[in-house]
């Protein structure tokens, strides 16, 4: 931990993620677009001067600005190069020599009449080697001339950015004969001599020309595809412009997966308001800790001086108060909560880039199936989904996601459209459990919607408070809660048609299934109405919630990303509780769910529509044509692996404890893993051990499941609190969380103002 600034170490650390991915020691690197480079730059002057190797860095990054432009013109002259539409103005100074005419030109921009360039980008060095012959003579002569601009281009460091290119190395081998006098010895000596030579004499002040020092390790591994064993190849001289880039424009476009060079956002007043809570519910869990510990010393039972006989203590162990278990579990959130912005927040962990191989994908999905299969055991019930066989969908499918998302598996096509399922399957069991819960139970009341609610968002809640964080930006919570409440509505409004009514008279079951193609109709309207949609959405304060960077168009495309499953989800559990209530599927244990023949056909149907789809999703080509497809095709290899785990009466009386332990807090899984496993808020990974991946992968693993089960149970512990069973009760707390949010808005309304 070298403090806030990762500046050095990207500019003088880093490795090679395969061939062509640059990996900064310790943060992450943003690739820059045109656009963002043009926004960056704006009324900006850049200069680079020195040799040949400095021409092709200002032709790599000119081409960041615009694409277009060609190397041409005279090699061995000034280039100029200007973009009028964002008033970028970049030169090539061509000063192949530390010398007197560099000297000049560097030391007018230090008088206080001219202009000085925003950025100034200088090396040389090969040229003095070649000219001179690789003389010792012109190694102390190039010693001078640096000592004498080292402190104009310290001067200028302190109202400009100045960097010093060291020299690369270079492939001996390919050298032409003319050239045979560069040897990597050379340039050592010569890069050596720079170092030592600049900043000397401001070694403490926060002024400092930056060593660009990562060009030579980046050299070391690609000069060998050099075409003339000097200059580097193309991608290496991208990859050096996309490291200035990073470092000068981080901390002004303060893009999400650009941590190196971005500043520790400052605590927001909503921030530091949690932070005090936080603390009194510490100090607050510890007082009545050390009251109560005292009071139990108290009634230890003590001896009778009279009597010589042993007083038995009249009381027994105290109940723990409500307002203790309260403190207690703010307690515990609190110092999660502490982990949660060290890790994403603060500057005090690294982070690092998401790298995509088929092997990070595949081996990790085949290890932990391995470990399903092994722990396997008998069912309580052998119902189609019972509760066992859920969690067990949702623990794998949630292991699955996980390892999508560490390994950056979203580049490969195939996998991603596999992915889309398994968040459409989530969406379904949605569909299918509520439903179920209300088509039986018949339970519309404000105590079940408030349990559910609160169950789905207190975490999401926190962590927009602790993160600095909009609502929208975990994505899943706002889907499933929106559509729990769309599945309420529908089924709450009159008539309220519940599966006692609907046995007494068939027709019932006829209404119901109006209501649902009433929902479907709304659906459909709403998929292929994008203005209805946002302008329903953007009415405050709704739009407070499902805003994200100004605007609710990423809510509408996840919302209709997955618009028809639940609609799915809902009519699979419609027919398949008609089909048990008139005895028409046998789920005894070990018996097929259907007749013989029927249940071979059903499998042999389901097997090949699941892997019908899986070929499809593999031979995908286009990412939009695919998503538009999705919604209507998903269901299909959901209902294959329902039919496929449940009609073998064999495979549907067994599950697998272990996913279905992950199973039970997938949920906490799915949000945790924003901040205390990947990193940037889900764009790299976080290194808590630097330079182990795989232990670095291990410790962080095992910290991020048990961050999550702890708060799966603080969860269970204040719903109990915060939404009791009495109706009274639960009104006033209903008008404190009401209270609550209203302060909320207030104190971000606050922030947005001092924002602007």
């Amino acid at each position: 931990f070298k403090g806030d600034d990762t500046c050095e170490y990207l500019l003088s650390s880093g490795r090679f993620l395969g061939e062509k991915v640059w990996q900064p020691h310790s943060c992450m690197m943003h690739k820059y677009k045109n656009s963002e480079a043009k926004n960056c730059l704006v009324d900006k002057h850049i200069v680079f001067i020195g040799d040949s190797r400095i021409r092709q860095l200002f032709y790599s990054f000119i081409k960041l600005i615009n694409p277009q432009v060609k190397e041409e013109g005279n090699k061995h002259g000034n280039i100029p190069f200007e973009d009028k539409s964002a008033s970028i103005k970049v030169d090539f100074l061509w000063y192949p020599e530390v010398n007197g005419s560099m000297r000049q030109r560097i030391k007018s921009w230090t008088e206080s009449s001219v202009a000085k360039p925003h950025i100034i980008v200088a090396g040389a060095a090969t040229w003095s080697i070649k000219i001179h012959n690789g003389s010792n003579e012109a190694l102390t002569q190039y010693k001078i001339n640096i000592t004498s601009i080292a402190p104009l281009l310290e001067k200028l460091a302190k109202s400009s950015d100045v960097y010093w290119v060291l020299q690369d190395p270079v492939y001996e081998d390919m050298l032409s004969d003319s050239r045979k006098m560069i040897t990597n010895e050379k340039i050592d000596a010569y890069n050596e001599a720079a170092v030592r030579i600049l900043n000397s004499s401001s070694r403490n002040s926060k002024a400092k020309v930056k060593v660009f020092s990562v060009s030579k390790l980046i050299a070391r591994e690609t000069i060998m595809k050099s075409a003339d064993g000097l200059h580097l190849p193309e991608s290496s001289r991208d990859t050096n412009a996309m490291i200035l880039m990073n470092v000068y424009c981080n901390k002004i476009m303060k893009p999400i997966d650009g941590s190196c060079c971005q500043p520790q956002p400052p605590l927001t007043l909503i921030q530091k308001l949690a932070f005090c809570f936080f603390t009194l519910s510490i100090v607050g869990y510890l007082i009545i800790n050390l009251l109560h510990r005292n009071n139990f010393r108290k009634s230890k039972s003590c001896t009778d001086l009279e009597s010589g006989e042993e007083k038995k203590p009249a009381i027994s162990t105290p109940n723990v108060s409500t307002l203790e278990m309260l403190l207690h579990s703010f307690c515990k959130l609190g110092l999660i909560m502490t982990y949660f912005y060290l890790c994403d927040r603060a500057n005090l962990f690294m982070k690092e880039n998401k790298f995509y191989t088929h092997s990070s994908f595949f081996i990790p999905i085949v290890y932990i199936l391995v470990l399903g299969v092994f722990y396997t055991e008998n069912t309580k019930e052998t119902k189609v989904l019972n509760r066992e066989q859920t969690d067990e969908w949702k623990g794998w499918m949630q292991l699955v996601i996980l390892i999508y998302h560490i390994s950056g598996a979203s580049t490969f096509l195939p996998v991603y459209m596999h992915i889309r399922v398994l968040v459409a399957a989530y969406l379904f069991q949605t569909g299918y459990g509520h439903f179920s819960y209300f088509w039986i139970k018949g339970d519309f009341g404000v105590y079940r919607v408030c349990q559910v609610l609160f169950r789905l968002n207190f975490l999401v809640v926190v962590l927009c408070i602790v993160m600095d964080r909009p609502y929208q930006f975990y994505y899943f919570v706002p889907l499933v809660t929106v559509w729990f409440m769309i599945i309420y509505v529908t089924l709450a409004i009159w008539p309220q048609i519940v599966q006692k009514k609907a046995n007494g008279n068939c027709l019932w079951h006829f209404g119901l299934l109006l209501k649902l193609i009433c929902l479907l109709t709304c659906i459909y309207f709403l998929s292929y109405s994008q203005g209805a949609f946002e302008k329903i959405f953007s009415f405050w304060p709704l739009s407070k919630c499902f805003e994200l960077n100004g605007n609710v168009y990423e809510w509408w495309f996840r919302w209709k990303l997955d618009r028809y499953v639940v609609f799915h989800g809902m009519l699979f559990a419609f027919i398949y509780l008609a089909l048990q209530k008139r005895q028409m599927i046998s789920e005894g244990k070990g018996d097929p769910l259907f007749s013989n023949r029927v249940s071979n056909v059903l499998l042999f149907i389901s097997i090949v529509s699941f892997l019908t789809y899986s070929i499809w999703a593999s031979s995908c080509k286009n990412k939009t044509e695919c998503n538009e497809l999705h919604p209507s095709v998903s269901v299909v290899q959901i209902l294959a692996f329902i039919l496929i785990r449940n009609i073998p009466g064999y495979v549907r009386s067994v599950y697998s404890s272990f996913f279905a332990w992950f199973g039970k807090i997938s949920l906490e899984l799915f949000i945790c893993q924003y901040h205390i496993w990947l990193a940037a808020d889900t764009k790299g990974i976080l290194v808590l051990i630097p330079g182990y991946p795989m232990f670095n992968v291990l410790v962080s693993t095992f910290i991020f499941v048990c961050v999550a089960h702890e708060i799966s149970q603080i969860t269970n512990d204040l719903a109990q609190i915060v939404v009791p069973k009495d109706n009274s009760t639960l009104l006033k707390r209903l008008l404190c969380v009401a209270g609550f949010f209203c302060g909320l808005l207030f104190f971000s309304a606050m922030q947005d103002q001092s924002r602007h």
